[in-house]
């Protein structure tokens, strides 16, 4: 076999076992445990996958976001913000990240106009979680843990919303 199919193969196989090993998590997770969980690597690796082919156009491959981001654009948008460090996607609790993706930015402020894309019918309610994780992953400790305590005070839970 040739270098590319064994590559293609083993692309294949880490996708099987990030789908499998995910949905067996969110089968057998205890009721303690947070939906996005950064320590759990087949959904990392999921939320991996996802995010580099969904995410990673606007948001950056590194999650770096746009350049001047806190600038609004001639249209009056803002650029896609980094979810790294640098940016604030830490600030908000887990729940609230994912109402943001499934349902967009205007479900939390009407009317307010943005280039992300809802992603309801796009991906799974798991695939969102997962996403998450990847994000939560790259974090340094110290930023999971403060993000992990703004979870915990505004009540998130295992339970999807």
């Amino acid at each position: 076999m040739t270098r590319k199919l064994w590559l293609g193969l083993g692309a294949g196989a880490l996708f099987v076992i990030g789908i499998v090993g995910g949905a067996a998590w969110f089968q057998f997770a205890g009721p303690d445990a947070s939906p996005a969980d950064p320590d759990h690597s087949a959904q990392v690796i999921l939320g991996h996958t996802i995010y580099v082919s969904r995410c990673a156009a606007c948001h950056g491959l590194h999650l770096e976001g746009q350049p001047n981001w806190r600038q609004r654009l001639p249209n009056g948008r803002l650029p896609a913000p980094p979810h790294d460090a640098d940016g604030h996607t830490w600030h908000h609790p887990d729940r609230q990240l994912f109402k943001m993706v499934k349902n967009g930015l205007a479900s939390f402020v009407p009317g307010y106009q943005t280039d992300m894309p809802i992603f309801r019918n796009v991906l799974s309610d798991e695939e969102i979680w997962a996403v998450l994780a990847y994000i939560k992953s790259r974090w340094p400790p110290h930023v999971r843990e403060v993000q992990s305590r703004i979870g915990r005070e505004a009540g998130d839970g295992a339970a999807p919303p």
